[in-house]
């Protein structure tokens, strides 16, 4: 095989890799390599392995150099590391020593076990969601055909009636069975196949912006952070606009009236949605800084009828999930007290 496609192996492989040099200096890293540390092999090259560590971090550091002391593999199951990023990690890790043109190297593996969680954690979400909404809109359609009945038989009624205190009682039940009739459907969610074209998704989020911007108080500030390299993206734009807008209203929400509201959007690398792993994915962030998603319905929030609101239906966040999913993406979240962060991730098909 050529060196060429050796190179294009290890850049493929998920693994984090980084060779170095008897002096611990850094000789190549693969692109997993440069993700993980948040550094490029141009800036870190030559430089010392420690550099990529936080200060105070000497586990990996004793285990490479014992490695190359005794020359010989060694490897932890399990190694929690703090990065020079300040990121905290844990990771698989292997060492092994190396001998190439005459020089003692070593290539140190790493394999983040946070990521695999993350993933199967993904996962499960997705295929409980789903599980949810087929029963949910099981459920939807067995309501619908009664309260159909319902309606009917009360305008019939209503047209058989001379009292005009008892033709009100018909048309409380007309309303309600109406106000029902359109929750059921919101439960449903849209039935139609996603019509994918190619569109700019800041196009989209400054037309979400611009709709919220009319309901919003002016104590409520709307800011945007976008990423210009993002290239147009297959999808339906109006189940976009949907899945944005719903998250965007639970923001605002949540704020009480005061606070901010920033749509962020940054390209993420090799990247794994529900097991898949693709090059390019476009994160869309929604973030707020009000009090944060209860502790209480934090793993339940994707699923219909659960809210954070007193008045809230419960569906807007399960709607925008199923949305997403019939795009191949995922949303997630993080929240704490004064920052509340939606990331809805949509794969990039580059053409």
């Amino acid at each position: 095989m050529s060196d060429h496609l050796y190179a294009t192996i290890v850049e493929h492989q998920a693994a984090a890799l980084v060779l170095i040099n008897s002096e611990q200096r850094i000789e190549f890293m693969n692109v997993a390599a440069e993700t993980m540390f948040n550094v490029s092999l141009n800036r870190s090259k030559n430089e010392l392995f420690s550099s990529l560590l936080a200060r105070g971090e000497h586990t990996l550091l004793e285990l490479i150099a014992e490695s190359f002391q005794s020359v010989s593999a060694w490897s932890e199951r399990e190694l929690a590391l703090s990065l020079s990023n300040n990121n905290e990690i844990t990771v698989a890790c292997s060492i092994n020593p190396l001998l190439a043109d005459g020089e003692h190297m070593a290539l140190v593996e790493l394999n983040s076990l946070d990521r695999q969680l993350k993933i199967t954690k993904d996962s499960s979400l997705i295929q409980e969601h789903k599980a949810a909404h087929n029963m949910v809109r099981g459920l939807a359609h067995e309501i619908k055909n009664p309260l159909g009945g319902l309606r009917g038989a009360a305008q019939l009624l209503e047209n058989e009636l001379n009292d005009p205190e008892l033709v009100e009682y018909t048309k409380i039940i007309i309303k309600e069975a109406d106000r029902l009739h359109k929750l059921v459907d919101q439960m449903l969610g849209p039935n139609m196949v996603p019509n994918k074209q190619y569109h700019n998704i800041h196009e989209v989020l400054q037309h979400v912006l611009g709709l919220t911007s009319i309901e919003t108080a002016q104590s409520i500030t709307l800011r945007f952070d976008y990423d210009p390299s993002i290239p147009e993206i297959k999808f339906d734009r109006d189940l976009l606009v949907q899945a944005v807008l719903n998250i965007t209203r639970n923001a605002i929400r949540a704020l009480d009236g005061n606070g901010m509201v920033m749509f962020k959007t940054r390209v993420l690398r090799r990247h794994t949605i529900a097991s898949k792993l693709h090059k390019l994915v476009a994160c869309i962030s929604i973030i707020d800084n009000g009090p944060g998603v209860p502790e209480d319905i934090k793993n339940d929030i994707f699923f219909p009828m659960v809210s954070g609101q007193s008045d809230g239906s419960g569906l807007g966040l399960a709607i925008s999930q199923m949305l997403i999913n019939r795009h191949n993406g995922l949303i997630e979240f993080d929240s704490e007290p004064g920052e509340t962060e939606f990331r809805i991730l949509l794969p990039i098909d580059v053409h």
